[in-house]
């Protein structure tokens, strides 16, 4: 078995959703190790971080849409609604930017 991978501080989230999916395989054996082993305990790694909880109501469709498309790209689901959010905000910030230079332009 290869060594044991250790999480990186990341700069973005895009840079630690492709480190996940990169890894996702060493990481299931990893896990699969430990379950085997008896060292599973609770907690998470995102829970050492700052990133605060959210709590947000979808309907079910959604999540199950969310799931399939998710499950295609070798992603969680949470993970991949995380991306999504983070795509659509950037792009609305993208396009309001884009409305105000119009506006200021005579």
């Amino acid at each position: 078995m290869e060594p044991t991978l250790k999480v990186p501080e990341f700069k973005t989230e895009h840079e630690e959703a492709n480190w996940w999916f990169e890894n996702r395989q060493q990481l299931a054996e990893q896990f699969a190790q430990a379950a085997a082993d008896g060292k599973l305990t609770r907690g998470t790694v995102a829970r050492r971080g700052n990133t605060p909880t959210t709590t947000i109501r979808l309907a079910p469709e959604d999540i199950a849409r969310a799931r399939v498309q998710a499950e295609r790209k070798g992603l969680k689901y949470q993970t991949y609604l995380k991306m999504l959010i983070h795509q659509a905000l950037h792009q609305e910030e993208l396009q309001g930017n884009s409305a105000a230079q119009q506006r200021k332009t005579p």
